[in-house]
This record gives C-alpha cells, sequence and structure tokens, in this order.
C-alpha cells in the first residue's frame, strides 16, 4: 500500500487527537481551576469550622477547667473541713474515757455486786487480754491488722469485686481501726461522708495510737448484747468468768457477738451463736492457727451461758453506801470506782433472813398486819464503827425505799438510857430514888395551850422506885418526874451533847418523841455501848479507782469521847437489868451478855429494840410504812426483842469469836444497900448519905439489885448499908 495515500489520514488523525487533547486539556485546566477554587472553599469551610469548634472546644475546656477547679476547691474546702472536724473526736479516742462500771465487795474481799448510771463496762488492759482472744478477733474481724495503716485497699476492692457479682453486699471491708472509730463517735447510718470521716480518723488514729492499744479499746467499747459493753463484761455476764479462765469455743462464742449482738445472743439464740463460733473456729483452723486436736474439741463444745452476770447479794448495804457517798465522788456509777465495804456477808444474810423470820412470826399471828408490817436492822461493831449488817425492809427493791436509812420514825422508850446517863452526870446513881407518880403538864401544841397527861403503859405507879428500876420497867412516870427535876433544857443540852438534832424542847421528848433513823440512831447508840466514845459508824472501807489502781477514799475508825468509861458502864449495867428481868427479856440469849432497851411509841406504831454485847451492837426497828398503829399492845419487848434474840443466836454460830462479857472500867465501885443488894458508884455519882439505921459497912463486887435510898449530890459513905 502507498503510504503516501495515508499520510493525509494520519496527518488529519493526528491533527484531531491533538486538538482533542488540547481541547480536554483545556476543560481540564478549567476544571482543576475550579475545582481549586472549589476545594479552597470547601477547606475554608472546613478551616472555620475547625477554628469555630476550636474555639468552642476552647471554650468548654476553659469551662471544664473551671468548673473542676472549683468542684476540686469545694471538695478540698470539705475534705479540709471534714479532716478538722474529726480532730476532737481523734483526740477523745486518744485520751478514751469509756463509762464504766462501779464494783462492790464485802469486807473479805468478795465481789457481791455492782451498779451502772450508763454501760455495764468492766475494763480491762491489753496485757491482761489472753493471746487467744487476741487472734480469734482477728481472725474473724481483721487477719491483717498489723500490716495496713487503719484502712485496708485490697480488702476494700475485694469487697467491691464480690458486691457487684453478688448485686448487693455481701461482705464489708472495714478494719478493726474502723469499727472501733465507727463504735465510738460515729453513726451507723451509711453515708459518703460518714465513710471518709471514718477513714481520715483511722489513718490519723493509726499515727497516733501503737495497734495494741487500739485492739484494747475495741475489745473495752464494742457492745456484746445483754447490756454487756466490753469483752471481760461479757465473759463475766455470760460465763461467770475472767477471761483468762476462758477456752477456744466460750471466747469464739464471745466474738461472734459484735457482728449482731441481738441475733447471736447466747442467751436466747444459743444455737445461732454456736454455729457463728463454730464458723469462727473452722476459720481459726483454716489459718493453721489451731491445731486439729484443738479444733475437734472446740467444735463439739457446749458450755453453759447464764442470763445474769452476778446475783447481787446485800442490796440494802450496797444502797446504803450509794446513799453515804452521794456528792462525795464525781459520777459515782460511772467513773469506774472498786468499793469495799465493812458488810460482812455472812452477817448481812442473817439479819435479812432475821426481817422475814420476825415478820412471818408476827403475821402469822396477827394476819391484819399481812402485807402492811415491815422492819429493819443495822448492826455493827461499836468499838471500830463499821457496820456489819443493814436491812430496809423485808423485801428488797434496787434503790427502792431504805427504812434503815431513809425513814425517821419516833424513838419512844428507846432515848431513856440517855436521859437516865445526863442524871448519872448530874450526881445520881442507879439507886437514887425517884417519884414514878401521876403528874400534868401544860403544854403548847399549835399554838394552843393544852394538858399533857403522860401514863405508865401498866397504868399505875409505884411511887418512890431507884433509878435502876425505873429504867428496867421502862416507867414513863418516873422518867418525865426525872426530867423535870434535872430541868428540860438540861436534858435537851444533854441529848445534844450525844448527838441528837433538830428536836422540839417539850415534855414529850422524855418519852421519846424525837424522831430519827436507825443509821444516826445506831451512831448516838455507841455513846452508851462503846463505853462514852461515840463511834462515827461507816459502811465503805476504802475506794479504789479502777483505772489508775489507786485509793481516792478511805474510812477509818473515827471517835469523840462524849462521857467517862465508868459513868457510862452503870447505865450499861442498868440496861443489863433490862434483858435479865424487864421489858427486854425476850432478847435473852444464852452464853453471852446482853444489855439493851426496848422502844414503843404511841398507840404501838413503832417497836424498837437496841441492843449490845461488848463488841457488837444491833438496832431492830418494826412498823407500817403508812404510821398506822400494829395494834395488839405490840410493844418493842414484843415485836423486836425476840427477831434480836433470834439474829444473836445464829450470830454466834457465825462468829464465836464475839465477846461474851462485859468489861467493868477503872472508878466503878460498889456499896451495899439496906437490903443486902450491891449498887455501883463513881465518884461522879456517889452512893447516898448514911442514915441512922446503918449498921456496919461492907465492901464488894459484882452487880444488880436495886432498891433504896439516894439523893443526887450527896456523898455517902461506901462501906455502909443503906435502907
Amino acid at each position: 500500500m502507498d503510504d503516501k495515500r495515508f499520510t493525509p489520514f494520519w496527518e488529519r488523525v493526528k491533527g484531531g487527537l491533538h486538538n482533542f487533547f488540547r481541547t480536554l486539556n483545556s476543560y481540564f485546566v478549567i476544571f482543576r481551576w475550579k475545582f481549586g477554587r472549589v476545594l479552597k472553599f470547601i477547606w475554608k469551610i472546613i478551616l472555620g469550622i475547625l477554628i469555630g469548634m476550636g474555639r468552642i472546644f476552647r471554650f468548654f475546656f476553659t469551662l471544664f477547667l473551671i468548673i473542676s477547679a472549683v468542684i476540686g476547691g469545694i471538695a478540698l474546702l470539705y475534705f479540709l473541713h471534714l479532716y478538722k472536724s474529726v480532730q476532737f473526736i481523734e483526740e477523745k479516742i486518744y485520751y478514751y474515757n469509756p463509762p464504766l462500771t462501779t464494783r462492790f465487795f464485802d469486807n473479805k474481799g468478795k465481789w457481791i455486786g455492782y451498779r451502772y448510771s450508763k454501760e455495764n463496762r468492766i475494763y480491762v488492759d491489753y496485757k491482761h487480754i489472753p493471746g487467744r482472744v487476741i487472734e480469734t478477733l482477728l481472725a474473724t474481724e481483721d487477719t491483717s491488722f498489723f500490716e495496713h495503716p487503719g484502712v485496708n485497699v485490697n480488702a476494700i476492692f475485694r469487697a467491691l469485686i464480690k458486691d457487684i457479682k453478688a448485686g448487693r453486699k455481701v461482705e464489708g471491708a472495714s478494719t478493726i481501726t474502723q469499727q472501733l472509730v465507727r463504735n465510738l463517735y460515729l453513726t451507723r447510718k451509711k453515708t459518703i461522708e460518714r465513710k471518709i470521716k471514718e477513714i481520715i480518723i483511722s489513718l490519723k488514729v493509726e499515727k497516733e495510737i501503737s495497734k495494741e492499744k487500739i485492739l484494747e479499746r475495741y475489745l473495752n467499747q464494742v457492745f456484746f448484747g445483754n447490756g454487756y459493753y466490753g469483752i471481760r463484761t461479757a465473759s463475766l455476764g455470760y460465763f461467770h468468768k475472767d477471761l483468762n479462765q476462758l477456752d477456744l469455743k466460750e471466747i469464739a462464742m464471745l466474738i461472734a457477738l459484735p457482728k449482731a449482738p441481738s441475733r447471736y445472743n447466747p442467751i436466747t439464740h444459743y444455737e445461732d451463736n454456736i454455729e457463728r463460733a463454730n464458723n469462727i473456729i473452722r476459720r481459726l483452723f483454716s489459718l493453721g492457727w489451731i491445731s486439729y486436736p484443738e479444733y475437734r474439741k472446740a467444735i463439739l463444745e457446749r458450755p453453759k451461758v447464764y442470763k445474769k452476770m452476778l446475783k447481787e447479794e446485800a442490796g440494802y448495804a450496797i444502797d446504803t453506801a450509794i446513799a453515804r457517798l452521794k456528792g462525795k465522788l464525781p459520777k459515782l456509777l460511772s467513773n469506774g470506782y472498786d468499793i469495799y465495804l465493812t458488810v460482812d456477808l455472812p452477817t448481812q444474810k442473817l439479819a435479812e433472813e432475821t426481817i422475814k423470820w420476825n415478820y412471818n412470826r408476827l403475821t402469822k399471828r396477827y394476819h391484819d398486819l399481812r402485807g402492811q408490817l415491815n422492819g429493819a436492822l443495822i448492826s455493827l461493831d461499836q468499838t471500830t464503827g463499821e457496820v456489819k449488817a443493814v436491812v430496809g425492809g423485808r423485801k428488797y427493791h434496787r434503790l427502792g425505799y431504805n427504812r434503815a436509812y431513809d425513814a425517821r420514825r419516833s424513838v419512844g422508850s428507846s432515848i431513856k438510857p440517855f436521859i437516865y446517863l445526863i442524871a448519872l452526870d448530874h450526881g445520881y446513881n442507879p439507886a437514887t430514888l425517884i417519884p414514878d407518880i401521876p403528874r400534868t403538864f401544860w403544854v403548847k401544841e399549835n399554838g394552843k395551850w393544852k394538858l399533857w397527861k403522860p401514863h405508865n403503859y401498866e397504868k399505875d405507879s409505884k411511887g418512890m422506885i431507884p433509878l435502876r428500876e425505873a429504867l428496867v420497867h421502862s416507867r414513863n412516870l418516873a422518867t418525865v418526874n426525872l426530867v423535870a427535876q434535872l430541868g428540860l433544857k438540861t436534858v435537851a443540852r444533854g441529848l445534844r451533847h450525844y448527838g441528837f438534832k433538830n428536836f422540839p424542847v417539850i415534855w414529850s421528848i422524855s418519852l421519846g418523841s424525837i424522831g430519827d433513823n436507825l443509821w444516826d440512831f445506831a451512831e448516838r447508840y455507841t455513846n452508851i455501848s462503846n463505853y462514852g466514845k461515840e463511834s462515827k459508824i461507816y459502811i465503805v472501807r476504802k475506794i479504789i479507782a479502777q483505772r489508775s489502781g489507786k485509793v481516792v477514799l478511805e474510812n477509818k475508825p473515827t471517835h469523840r469521847v462524849t462521857d467517862s468509861p465508868a459513868q457510862t458502864y452503870m447505865i450499861i449495867d442498868m440496861m443489863k437489868d433490862v434483858v435479865k428481868r424487864g421489858t427486854g427479856k425476850k432478847a435473852q440469849v444464852k452464853g453471852i451478855e446482853v444489855a439493851g432497851k426496848t422502844g414503843t411509841t404511841n398507840d404501838f406504831r413503832d417497836g424498837w429494840f437496841n441492843g449490845f454485847t461488848p463488841n457488837s451492837e444491833t438496832i431492830i426497828w418494826f412498823g407500817r410504812d403508812d404510821y398506822k398503829p400494829m395494834g395488839h399492845k405490840l410493844t418493842g419487848g414484843k415485836v423486836s426483842a425476840p427477831a434480836f434474840a433470834y439474829f444473836y443466836r445464829k450470830l454466834l454460830l457465825i462468829h464465836p469469836e464475839l465477846k461474851r462479857h462485859f468489861k467493868v472500867p477503872k472508878g466503878v465501885h460498889y456499896f451495899t444497900l439496906g437490903n443486902g443488894k450491891k449498887e455501883l458508884y463513881t465518884s461522879k455519882s456517889p452512893p447516898p448519905p448514911p442514915t441512922p439505921e446503918q449498921t456496919g459497912s461492907t465492901t464488894g463486887g459484882g452487880g444488880g439489885g436495886g432498891g433504896g435510898g439516894a439523893t443526887p449530890g450527896v456523898k455517902g459513905d461506901a462501906d455502909t448499908p443503906l435502907f
């Protein structure tokens, strides 16, 4: 084929392609130019958006930073507030001073009772907490206690994971330190604030207090149910054992309680407590802290549990001690005192038995007195003033009405030995004759004058009778006439000398219109029973502060001399005759000398017997709380003297070492009466002057008898018999 023929065609094709590509290039250039402008436009838009978003982001980021800073600042201030607010709580934990129970002991050191006003807690120091108790607690509550700083982070995450998986709270993560903080000063209400405080305090406490002190505080603070605070209290309460006497099972039963004291209370939910205790024992075994034999033995045990910590004994004695200490010690029932009483527990029990016995004796015969009659008794060693027993009623009610301390009753004829002692100090002697004849007095009552005409119980009169006989038979007329001879003001002054207070100076004081309680009256009677040396009676021997072990109060015998032994012995001898052959015959006790005086008030409202042996004094009263008459001519000799005899017959079996015979002091002499009987005299109470009928002279010893005549203040010959 001729190439020339195709040349024009090829040229045309080439030209066409050239034009095409040229045109295409032109369009592409145009497109690229326009597309670039579009791209630039789009980029501008995107850039604008980005710039706008950046500004928005910067705004919100700035806002976020501001809000975060504000929240952080607030949180910081709040945290600082919480941190500062718990400082006082931290200090209170450091200076831990919980309310403690006050304990009472008898004169032999036996624990007989306890009282508390806030929480029943008997404290125990860490050094006295057995190691097994600590191990059991840690195995149950906080195994890593000695490793963490107060808060266990690992335990918190572990508990959180378990709670999430279970969909509810199944495990706690609080350390013992946190539990202590919560138990002491924070509520159990679950709030973030409480938890933060709890953590703050716990961390601070761990820096200030040793681990051992934290455990000590925890085991003394925690509530163990049944009103028991602290593990020692619970141990004594549930098992009647101190901590060092507990076995493993008993320890586990106690450690089981703090989680839910009511649910695991061994008194009301014994099986639940045993089950949890067994789980604790298994935990100890799994940790390798106990051996298999220990594990097996503990699992099988079922300890005895008691409902009450201690059967209180001598309740009236404890109440009396509390009354005596009122205002003398701060926070008597919450500061933790050990109070040692002078009370002899066997004597106290006998005194309680005596009041019940006498009540039953009387009401068995006089049915109308059932539920109405009551009695009281106080027994003491008059040589020291130590109270050995006190009973304030036939039925005891804690801090109830204590008739031995709270009741103020008319003493009746019980006052007469003091009046006769005043007479002896004014020159009378037991043989002095006084008129036992009727006499009428004008007395002022409620602003009006009225006649007062006293009479003898027997409704008779004996004329002139010796002082001794007047007291032995409790002759009212003779006593009133004696007061008239001495002078009412003289007698009143003498009674004040022997301790009687706040009584009106009226004629009826001759017959005991003075009111007194058994406690004070017993103290006044020591003027006589202790040979003219009043003993300050007391029931508290010493008090020891449990926290410090220091003696904070100690009582020792205190005396006040009110008369000479010789003068006082004459009254003692006359009162011996009251028991031998007078109104107090029913108070006689074989094998021991007894001196005493009966007391009966108007319409038989009160029946007293005030008796003593050489080193023991006992005052007994019976009557009605409503002050109504007992009736049935129930005198002190019928009502209370038999109770005295009952008490002393048994007291001699308990204390056979009691002195049996009264000692005659120096300065006491004897003279012989005309009837051959011998009578006492002293330099202050001389015998009557000789009479024309006297025959010879006699000296002698021994006592008893009465009769004869005497004139006060006139000295006679001691060797001359009188008629």
